[in-house]
């Protein structure tokens, strides 16, 4: 498991990621990574690094293998998210739904709403577009200044039609 040290670098080294070339950010991110003996987060922070910049068919074998090693807590769930969006976008949309809807009822904590968000992207490219606004307005509703209960009650009652 990442000390709190390694932690603080790897915030560091992700803050400058518009300040620096793309290969030489996932270059940093890989030699940070190559400190950790397998452990998840390795393969996790350098499948993101690919993947935050714009090469998700590299990622989605690191989120995989990420996986398989272990993850705990926040960062297992950011794989899950992150794994199942790559996925989307590669076209492996039914694969994505699962890995979105299964961890929609797993935990609840504060990626709740952006499990939603990409399960609501997912359900938009599968057809299904009623499913997608409901997950949408039902990650919106808790957020807004009034009207919370009657959004959340408009979002279930376009699935309920």
């Amino acid at each position: 498991m990442p000390d709190q040290e390694w932690e603080r670098r790897l915030a560091a080294l992700w803050a400058t990621l518009d300040d620096r070339p793309e290969d030489e950010f996932v270059a940093a991110i890989d030699a940070l990574a190559g400190e950790l003996d397998d452990d998840g987060a390795g393969p996790f922070e350098r499948a993101a690094a690919r993947d935050s910049t714009g090469h998700s068919d590299l990622a989605v074998p690191l989120y995989r293998h990420a996986l398989e090693l272990g993850l705990d807590g926040e960062r297992r769930r950011r794989a899950v998210i992150q794994l199942a969006s790559s996925l989307r976008n590669l076209g492996e949309t039914a694969i994505s739904l699962a890995l979105l809807e299964a961890e929609l009822g797993r935990t609840c904590d504060p990626l709740d709403d952006a499990v939603r968000a990409f399960l609501a992207l997912a359900l938009v490219d599968s057809g299904r577009e009623r499913e997608a606004v409901c997950h949408a307005l039902t990650a919106l509703a808790p957020h807004l200044p009034r009207y919370q209960r009657s959004v959340a009650n408009y979002a279930r009652a376009l699935v309920e039609e």
